[in-house]
């Protein structure tokens, strides 16, 4: 019997399935490409269907390029607290950023954008990396009564993980997909994110347990 039944009250929201973080973009998660049959099939059993799109300025200040002697993938103080430095990707309005062509977003009822503050990176759907400047998300998932999120998409560590974190910390239930997602997994990044996806309640299961 499936653990997880699709109710009225959940959304599936799809974390930023793009060309450039699929094999042969500019910041390529291993086997990214692999998330999206997975999450086609979700798409068709979910009655609300959200997707997120890394959507950065040229020059955007996370890039490691903006940064004269930076290298990517390395750690910077910004005024909000570490932030990783990545190779430019994304930038709005080229093939990078557009969702991998084999995605079927028909069954999407909204895009939501992130990342376009200059100054300010977006790993989570919910909140800018400042950890208080709100995407609305939230209160578009409320006004739906929505009451469980359940994610996929790229990357687990990254931009799910936060995602997964602030649906809780937002007040809604939380499941991530574990085989709708691949990791960067920078230093450790994978196994630290499970560890605090866990301690905050964020539920893991397989595609197969989806009703």
């Amino acid at each position: 019997m499936p653990a997880l039944i699709p109710q009225p009250a959940d959304a599936l929201v799809l974390i930023d399935i793009q060309n450039d973080f699929c094999p042969g973009g500019a910041l390529a998660v291993a086997d990214g490409d692999a998330v999206v049959p997975v999450a086609n099939r979700l798409a068709r059993r979910f009655g609300t269907v959200v997707l997120t799109q890394d959507w950065h300025p040229a020059g955007h200040r996370s890039f490691a390029s903006a940064h004269p002697g930076g290298a990517a993938f390395s750690e910077v103080e910004f005024p909000y607290g570490p932030q990783t430095l990545w190779p430019d990707h994304c930038v709005q309005g080229t093939p990078g950023a557009e969702f991998h062509p084999e995605l079927d977003t028909t069954r999407a009822e909204l895009v939501l954008r992130k990342g376009f503050r200059a100054a300010i990176d977006s790993y989570s759907a919910f909140y800018e990396n400042d950890r208080s400047t709100a995407t609305g998300l939230a209160g578009y998932l409320r006004e739906r009564g929505i009451t469980r999120v359940v994610l996929a998409g790229l990357a687990t560590d990254f931009c799910v993980a936060y995602s997964a974190m602030d649906a809780v910390r937002c007040g809604f239930e939380a499941v991530v997909v574990e085989d709708g997602c691949r990791a960067i997994d920078l230093n450790g990044s994978l196994e630290k994110a499970r560890r605090r996806l866990a301690e905050c309640g964020v539920v893991f299961c397989r595609e197969a347990e989806v009703g």
